[in-house]
C-alpha cells in the first residue's frame, strides 16, 4: 500500500503529459516558424549563402554601347581595357611550390646532379641541335614576393599595402586595379609567368572615351569609375547603352576550392546598344567656336548657350554651351577664376563645397536645365497669341509709346529704348522697334486668362519632352496671382523665367504653322547586330495657332531681319532680338526697401537672338544666348542685337551652305554679289576681258603686254565695280598703301575712303542699304600697310537694335 502511494496519481499523469505536449507545441512552433522563415521569407538571402559556399562567380563586363553623330562619327567608345585580378589562396600555393622548386634545384646544384632543360631546334644550316635552357629562380619565394609587392604596387599605381592585404587574404578573387592599359596588363602577367606562378590573371574590362573631347559634352555626359552613366545620353539612355554583365559560375568543393572546369557554367555578356544622335559634329563645333569667341569678346559671366535645330520635325541638329568640359577628364574645373580661388582656400570642407558646385555647374546642360527671362524674344509668343485671337490688326491698329509706360501699382514708369518714345506706329513698326509700351499694350488686350492660355499652349510651364535627363521648366504666375502689372510685364519677356530650349520650342511653333513639337536628339538605337530598337521621329504636340497666324508672324519676323545685322546675301531671314534685365539673377540675396530705386550697378543682361530660314517656310531655327555679359568692361554693350545676333550670323553663314540650303538672290544681291577673284596672269588682254565679265575694273601698273602679278591674289573676293591691279612689269615692285580708320563711318563713307585708297572691301553683318548701318569692325586694323588692292573686310552694324 505505501508504495502505491508513492507511484504518481492519475491526474499527475494527465498534467505531466499535458506539460510536456505544451512544450513540444511550444518547440515546434519554433523550428517550424524559424524554417518558414529562412526556407519562405529569407529563401533569397540563404540561398546566396548557400550558393557563396557551394558556387564561385566571376563576372564578365558587357562592352558598353557606342555614341554616333548623325554622319556616323564615333563621340563616345569603349576601348578594351584589363582588370588584374590576384587569386590570394593560389598565392600561397604558388609560394609554397616556387619555395620547394627552389629549394629541390639547390639541394641538386649541391649534390651535382643538376641537370638544365634540354631543348631541340634547328640552326641556320638546316642541322638540328640541342640547346640547354637554363631556368631562372629568385633566390627565395619571400624574395620574389617583396619584388612583386615593388613592381605591381609601381606598375599598376597603387599602395604596396593594398598588395599586400590582397595576398593575405582568405579568399580567391581579389582585385588589384581596373582599367589597366593592355601593355601594362601585359607586363605585370609575364613578370608571373615568367616563374609560371597561375595566381595573378587579367580580366579583359572596358574604359569609356571620348574622342572629340569638350565637343557636345553637354549633350553626351559621361560615365562614373564603375560605368554607369552620368549626365546627357550617357545618363539618359543608361539602359540601353550599359548592355548585360556575364557570369562564368563555377562549383566548390568542400574546402572552399573550384572544381575542374567541367562544373563551370558560363553565361555571355550581352554587349549594348548604338545610339546615332541627331546632332551633327560639324554643325556642333560651328556653333561652338562662335559661342567661344562670343563670349570671349563680351566677357559673358553665366555661361553662353546656343541651339540649332529642325523647325520641321524638332530634331536637335547642335546643341552647345560656352565654357564647355573635357569628357574625357570630366572633374577637372575648367572655369580658371575658381580655379585660381580654390588655391588660396586651406578648409577641406570650404573647398570640396566650391569645388562640388562648379563641377556641377559645368556639367549641366544650360540649354535644358537653366531659366532666364527671355525679354523681346518673348514678344513673338505675344503677337501670336493677340493674332490668334484677333484682338489686332497689323495694318490698321496703331500703337502710341511716348518713350515710357507706367500702369497704376508700378513703383516706376517702364521705359522704351528710345526714351523720347515712337509716338504713333503699325505693329509691324512697334515689332522692328521693339517698343515696350506697345506690347504692353498689347497683354493688356490679351487680358490674364488668354494670356495665361496660350502661355500654356506653347509649353512654357512644361518641359518640352526632350529625351535628355534634369530638364527644367520655367516659372510663370497663376490666373490668381497674375496681376495687371504682371501681365504687362510677361507681355515683354520679364517677370517670367523659362528655359532657353522651352523659347526656341515656342518660337518655332509660331513659325512653323503651330505645330509645338518635341525636340530630341536621338535618332536611332541600334543592336550590335544593327537592328533598329529605338527610333525618334517628329512628335506634334498640339497645334497652338492657325497657319494664317504663323504666316503672319514669318513675315513680320523677316521684316524685322531685313534691316538688322543678320543679312546673309542669297538667304530670306526671319528673327527677334532679346536684351532681359536677369532679375532672377541680380535679386538673389538683395532686399530693396519701399520705394528704392533699383541699384543699376547691381544689374544684369542676358543678350538673346531667335531666327530662322528661309523665311517664308523655315527649315531651321536657332536661338543664341550670352547670359550676363560684362557690359561694364566691354564698352558698355548688354544689348542681343549687338552681341548675339552678329554671332547668329556667323553661324548661319558657315552651316547654311554645309546642309545644302542653297542662296536665292534678289535682283539687288544679285547687282551687289561679291567678286571672287580669278588666277589673271597671262594675256593683259584676256585678263581684263575676264574682269569686264566679273564687273570689275581694273589698273595696269606697267608697260608690259602680260600679267606678272596681281592684287588682290587669287581667291580673293572683292565687292562688285572694285578694282583689281594688274602688275606687267617683272621687275615691278607691289606698291602699298595704309588701311584707314574706317569704325563708326556710313557705307558711303567707308566706300569713298576705299577707293581713294586703292584698296577693295567687302561687306558683312547688315546691309548697307540699312538706315543707320555703320562700320563695327574691319580687318586689317586700321594702320596695317597692305598691296594696293588688297580687301578690307568691313562689318556693318545697326546700332539702333530695338530690343
Amino acid at each position: 500500500m505505501a508504495n502505491n502511494r508513492n507511484l504518481p496519481s492519475k491526474s499527475m499523469k494527465i498534467r505531466a503529459r499535458t506539460i510536456m505536449t505544451i512544450v513540444f507545441l511550444i518547440l515546434f512552433f519554433i523550428v517550424a516558424r524559424n524554417f518558414f522563415i529562412i526556407s519562405v521569407i529569407n529563401n533569397e538571402k540563404y540561398q546566396a549563402m548557400a550558393n557563396d559556399q557551394h558556387f564561385g562567380s566571376i563576372p564578365i563586363s558587357a562592352h558598353r554601347g557606342s555614341i554616333y553623330d548623325s554622319q556616323g562619327t564615333a563621340l563616345a567608345k569603349s576601348a578594351s581595357v584589363y582588370k588584374v585580378v590576384l587569386d590570394p589562396k593560389q598565392f600561397k600555393k604558388d609560394m609554397e611550390n616556387l619555395q620547394k622548386r627552389i629549394d629541390e634545384r639547390s639541394e641538386q646544384i649541391k649534390n651535382g646532379t643538376y641537370k638544365p632543360a634540354v631543348q631541340t631546334t634547328t640552326n641556320e644550316n638546316g642541322e638540328e641541335v640541342q640547346v640547354i635552357i637554363e631556368e631562372t629562380l629568385p633566390s627565395s619565394a619571400q624574395a620574389f614576393r617583396e619584388e612583386a609587392i615593388s613592381v605591381l604596387s609601381g606598375k599598376l599605381g597603387i599602395t604596396a599595402e593594398k598588395v599586400t592585404k590582397a595576398m593575405e587574404a582568405n579568399n580567391q578573387y581579389r582585385v588589384l586595379k581596373e582599367q589597366v592599359e593592355k601593355p601594362v596588363a601585359d607586363e605585370v602577367l609575364a613578370f608571373f609567368n615568367q616563374y609560371n606562378l597561375t595566381s595573378l590573371n587579367v580580366e579583359e574590362d572596358t574604359k569609356r572615351y571620348y574622342p572629340h573631347n569638350e565637343l557636345a559634352a553637354a549633350v553626351i555626359g559621361f560615365t562614373s569609375a564603375d560605368g554607369y552613366g552620368m549626365y546627357g545620353i550617357e545618363a539618359y539612355y543608361d539602359d540601353y547603352l550599359s548592355g548585360t554583365d556575364g557570369r562564368t559560375i563555377s562549383a566548390k568543393d568542400s574546402k572552399g576550392n573550384e572544381l575542374p572546369y567541367r562544373y563551370s557554367k558560363t553565361y555571355p555578356a550581352q554587349n549594348g546598344n548604338d545610339i546615332y544622335l541627331t546632332l551633327d559634329m560639324d554643325i556642333q563645333y560651328c556653333l561652338e567656336k562662335y559661342l567661344e569667341e562670343m563670349s570671349n569678346e563680351f566677357m559673358t559671366k553665366n555661361r553662353s548657350c546656343a541651339v540649332l535645330m529642325n523647325a520641321k520635325t524638332g530634331a536637335i541638329y547642335g546643341m552647345a554651351q560656352y565654357p564647355s568640359y573635357d569628357l574625357n577628364n570630366p572633374y577637372e574645373v575648367v572655369d580658371s577664376a575658381i580655379e585660381e580661388q580654390l588655391k588660396t582656400i586651406s578648409d577641406d570642407a570650404e573647398y570640396s563645397k566650391i569645388q562640388g558646385a562648379a563641377r556641377e555647374t559645368q556639367w549641366r546642360n544650360k540649354c535644358v536645365t537653366e531659366v532666364y527671362e527671355p525679354g523681346s524674344v518673348f514678344k513673338v509668343i505675344t503677337s501670336a497669341a493677340a493674332f490668334e485671337e484677333n484682338i489686332i490688326d497689323r495694318f490698321k491698329d496703331t500703337f502710341f509709346c511716348s518713350g515710357s509706360m507706367k500702369l497704376d501699382g508700378m513703383e516706376r514708369p517702364v521705359n522704351c529704348h528710345v526714351t523720347s518714345g515712337h509716338l504713333a506706329q503699325t505693329y509691324q513698326e512697334a515689332l522692328t522697334h521693339s517698343c515696350n509700351p506697345a506690347f504692353m499694350e498689347i497683354g493688356l488686350k490679351l487680358k490674364e486668362e488668354k494670356f495665361l492660355y496660350y502661355y500654356d499652349a506653347f509649353g512654357l510651364r512644361e518641359p518640352t519632352g526632350i529625351d535628355l535627363p534634369a530638364e527644367s521648366s520655367g516659372v510663370q504666375k497663376t490666373i490668381d496671382t497674375l496681376s495687371n502689372v504682371d501681365l504687362a510685364m510677361s507681355s515683354i519677356g520679364q517677370n517670367h523665367t523659362i528655359t532657353p530650349l522651352e523659347m526656341i520650342t515656342s518660337y518655332c511653333a509660331a513659325i512653323n504653322g503651330g505645330y509645338l513639337l518635341k525636340p530630341y536628339v536621338v535618332e536611332k538605337i541600334l543592336d550590335e547586330d544593327g537592328n533598329i530598337i529605338l527610333k525618334n521621329e517628329r512628335t506634334v504636340r498640339r497645334q497652338v495657332v492657325s497657319e494664317e497666324t504663323s504666316a503672319i508672324m514669318r513675315e513680320a519676323l523677316h521684316n524685322v531681319a531685313t534691316d538688322s545685322n543678320v543679312t546673309i546675301k542669297g538667304y530670306s531671314i526671319g528673327g527677334k532680338s532679346g536684351t532681359s534685365q536677369r532679375l532672377s539673377e541680380t535679386e538673389k540675396g538683395k532686399t530693396l526697401v519701399q520705394g528704392e530705386q533699383e541699384d543699376a550697378s547691381r544689374q544684369e543682361y542676358g543678350a538673346s537672338y531667335c531666327c530662322f530660314t528661309p523665311a517664308d517656310d523655315p527649315e531651321i531655327i536657332l536661338l543664341v544666348l550670352a547670359d550676363m555679359p560684362d557690359f561694364r568692361n566691354n564698352g558698355n554693350n548688354y544689348y542681343g542685337s549687338q552681341i548675339a545676333v552678329p554671332a547668329a550670323r556667323k553661324i548661319l553663314a558657315d552651316v547654311l551652305p554645309y546642309l545644302g540650303i542653297s542662296p536665292e538672290y534678289t535682283d539687288e544681291e544679285l547687282a551687289e554679289l561679291d567678286i571672287k577673284v580669278p588666277l589673271l596672269e597671262g594675256s593683259l588682254e584676256d585678263a581684263k576681258a575676264t574682269l569686264e565679265g566679273l564687273g570689275a575694273g581694273w589698273k595696269v601698273i606697267g608697260s608690259g603686254t602680260s600679267v606678272v602679278k596681281q592684287s588682290p591674289v587669287t581667291g580673293s573676293s572683292i565687292a562688285k565695280g572694285g578694282t583689281v591691279y594688274l602688275y606687267t612689269d617683272v621687275n615691278s615692285e607691289l606698291e602699298y598703301e595704309i588701311v584707314p580708320n574706317l569704325i563708326g563711318v556710313t557705307p558711303e563713307v567707308a566706300n569713298d575712303s576705299i577707293i581713294y585708297k586703292r584698296l577693295n572691301y567687302i561687306a558683312t553683318g547688315a546691309s548697307i542699304h540699312s538706315e543707320g548701318a555703320v562700320v563695327e569692325k574691319q580687318s586689317p586694323d586700321a594702320g596695317e600697310s597692305v598691296p594696293i588692292g588688297t580687301t578690307i573686310e568691313l562689318e556693318f552694324k545697326v546700332h539702333d537694335s530695338g530690343d
